[in-house]
């Protein structure tokens, strides 16, 4: 039998194959199609493969637009004011949907260019919402963008009730007073966040009565005939540790006429002013010895054409625990202090003791009608012609002053006492 020698250049080409073949397997296994030789068997060095081809397709397909949802997926004490808004940057918006975890939609606008939308209302506290948008670039091709996030729950944030209420017109005593339904700590942040001023020019600085109340004033009445703006902005702020605030609101309110009433339990008349002039002097009835009014500045805060007094509710009671008085229909009842102090119409008592003698038990009574619809009658002649804010000037009585913090009566501090109980 012949027997074959392999030659030296035989056994070289062999080993040059056998390079070639696992240079190709290296290749095929890599994700990378970059660089350097020996990569591609056909010298092309990657740019006609078919991985290339996908990629290169896949990149000229990719929309331009760029979809950004705030705030970001996932987060939590989310603002309740200022979330869900989604903007688009080389694109148009084509749709965006918002609907709470259960399910139910939240209406929103979008903007007139359609780069961007918001929610028409202010979202719930304490609620998961979830948003997808949809948008497409100058070529038509279409981006999607989702997010889900949960806003502030009420354990982490504050909320501030205010009086007065928008657009009424008020008396030149009332103070815009907040109380908050969480104890404020952080009491600079929040009275910064919080800003009042007057078409009157007047300074107005706020007070704190502890941690829940702040109220704010000039250091005079309001200028009658003016109009006073509350601002909000306290979403976002940190009232406590770990309580934020949650409120962007504006308020405006007019003041009225300035009138103010005086009271002198001694003389047990009461004269009444509009712009410094007496229009009117009522007889009254003021608390008795045993029973005084406070003195004092009282500003006039709520108006009941009708009410029901009973003694057990501010501690006036018999031996046996009953009120010592009961009332169902207390005609033309005005408060004066959130202890039980009004201004009202009195029927049950003699014609006589208005303005000759003290009988209640610490209210200031004039002469009605029961009903309070006799039009004639000393009470409803100053139920008619007060609104809230009207001043009642208190002297005379034997009491104390009332405490500023007692109803809307911050009056009665001073003006260097209003400032230093200002946290800025």
């Amino acid at each position: 039998m012949e027997k074959r020698v392999m030659t030296n250049s035989k056994r070289r080409r062999g080993l040059t194959v056998a390079s070639a073949l696992l240079g190709g397997v290296l290749v095929l296994s890599a994700c990378s199609g970059g660089g350097g030789g020996g990569g591609d068997a056909s010298g092309s060095k990657g740019k006609d493969t078919s991985q290339a081809k996908a990629d290169e397709a896949a990149a000229q397909k990719a929309s331009e637009a760029n979809i950004k949802i705030t705030p970001k997926d996932g987060s939590d004490n989310a603002s309740i004011n200022n979330s869900a808004a989604v903007t688009v940057s080389k694109g148009t918006l084509t749709g965006v949907t918002m609907t709470t975890e259960s399910g139910t939609a939240v209406a929103g606008t979008l903007s007139a260019d359609k780069t961007s939308w918001k929610p028409n209302a202010q979202l719930e506290r304490s609620t998961t919402y979830k948003v997808a948008a949809v948008a497409k670039d100058s070529a038509g091709r279409v981006a999607h963008e989702n997010a889900s996030f949960t806003t502030v729950a009420p354990a982490n944030s504050f909320i501030g009730t205010f009086t007065p209420d928008n657009g009424t017109t008020v008396g030149v005593g009332m103070p815009v007073s907040i109380n908050f339904d969480k104890a404020i700590t952080n009491k600079a942040a929040v009275q910064k966040g919080i800003t009042v001023s007057s078409t009157s020019g007047q300074e107005v600085v706020g007070h704190w009565f502890g941690a829940n109340r702040l109220d704010f004033r000039p250091e005079n009445y309001w200028k009658e005939n003016s109009t006073v703006t509350l601002k909000l902005a306290l979403d976002g702020v940190e009232g406590a540790s770990g309580v934020y605030g949650v409120q962007q609101k504006t308020v405006t309110f007019h003041i009225g006429r300035n009138q103010v009433s005086y009271v002198d339990a001694k003389t047990k008349q009461m004269k009444v002013t509009q712009d410094g002039k007496t229009i009117k002097t009522i007889p009254i009835s003021a608390g008795s010895p045993e029973h005084t009014t406070y003195n004092g500045i009282m500003v006039m805060s709520e108006k009941y054409k009708q009410t029901r007094m009973n003694g057990t509710t501010v501690g006036f009671t018999d031996n046996d625990g009953k009120a010592e008085y009961d009332i169902k229909d207390v005609p033309h009842a005005i408060r004066l202090t959130n202890s039980g102090t009004f201004l009202h119409g009195n029927y049950w008592g003699a014609k006589s003791i208005f303005g000759s003698v003290n009988t209640s038990h610490g209210c200031v009574g004039l002469s009605d009608t029961k009903g309070a619809n006799d039009t004639s009658t000393p009470g409803y002649w100053m139920y008619s012609h007060s609104i809230v804010g009207d001043v009642v000037v208190v002297s005379n009585t034997g009491d104390k002053i009332v405490q500023p913090d007692n109803g809307l009566n911050g009056w009665n501090l001073s003006w260097a006492q209003w400032k230093a109980g200002s946290a800025i």
